[in-house]
């Protein structure tokens, strides 16, 4: 059966995420331990990531620079096992992407760094993302329902930009709180079913992380990459990313880019996948795809359990 990975972004993550992988798993458990160490000594991280992911709280592990790196050890700890696993011999990965972070993820997963190196890659982005977060009070709300002609009108009378725009009849939008709030209030009456704030600590994929993009891109000029062994979509453009000069140049640009995640999953589905297996906590990403198009088939592997689908 041909597989296609999945990986969550920022607002997947719960207290409790993986552990029952981490109990049942030692190769799962020896990346959480790798990057216990690694965020302690190098990102100066009181308690473990390890403590924050299995008991919280939820109020620090919400934190850009927490989640993040707490998403990507989990997804890839998670695809790492399926991979190497004797059940998955059977079938092919034909692509990767993710959502937001979750490209770095499906990147780190197609050999683009180790392990290691795409921890800090990941680390770097969330402490840098979580600085920017904190030079203005921002956010982003999710719209439900609506016109691209009303979005866009929205954006214009409240100073926003357009963050993502995950699946059909969902759009989300970035800026300044009272701004976010502003909008919130005439949302129905301009033709919307609902307007849903999100927790993230900041506009997201927006003119408002320019401050982070800058040093992420000095930070990434250091960092070799190499090219993918599998096809990875990008999550801003929908296309497939294969040099590795260009994905360099990707990642800058993807922090202050829109998500177009629904022409991300369309491009996937050309390649022809029977299952998409959605790689760390909750299930996003396959309610986008139910969606964007009903015959897309992805399965959450937030769970050990969840793996009988492979066999």
């Amino acid at each position: 059966m041909n597989i296609s990975f999945f990986f969550p972004g920022q607002g997947s993550q719960t207290v409790g995420m993986g552990k029952v992988w981490c109990e049942t798993h030692a190769s799962v458990r020896q990346r959480f331990t790798t990057a216990d160490r690694i965020l302690k000594e190098e990102f100066g991280f009181k308690e473990s990531l390890s403590t924050l992911c299995f008991n919280g709280p939820d109020e620090i592990l919400q934190e850009t620079r927490v989640c993040q790196p707490a998403l990507f050890v989990l997804g890839y700890a998670v695809a790492e096992h399926l991979k190497n696993s004797e059940t998955f011999k059977k079938h092919t990965v034909v692509c990767a992407t993710g959502l937001s972070l979750g490209l770095l993820t499906a990147l780190a997963v197609a050999d683009v760094w180790d392990f290691e190196t795409a921890l800090r890659v990941v680390a770097t982005r969330g402490h840098l993302m979580q600085e920017a977060c904190e030079l203005q009070p921002t956010g982003m709300t999710a719209l439900i329902g609506g016109t691209t002609e009303a979005i866009g009108q929205l954006c214009k009378e409240f100073d926003l930009d357009v963050c993502n725009r995950n699946c059909p009849g969902q759009t989300v939008v970035g800026g300044v709180c009272e701004n976010l709030k502003a909008l919130q209030s005439v949302a129905k009456e301009r033709g919307f079913k609902l307007a849903v704030p999100l927790k993230v600590a900041g506009a997201y994929h927006s003119r408002w992380m320019q401050p982070a993009r800058e040093k992420f891109e000095v930070f990434l000029k250091n960092i070799p990459f190499s090219a993918p062994v599998l096809p990875v979509v990008s999550d801003t453009t929908g296309e497939i990313l294969t040099d590795p000069d260009a994905i360099r140049a990707e990642l800058g640009r993807q922090l202050t880019s829109t998500v177009q995640f629904e022409k991300c999953m369309r491009k996937c589905a050309t390649l022809g996948f029977a299952l998409g297996l959605e790689c760390g906590s909750g299930n996003v990403i396959a309610g986008l795809a139910k969606r964007t198009d009903g015959t897309l088939k992805i399965q959450s592997m937030a769970e050990p359990k969840d793996t009988e689908v492979l066999h």
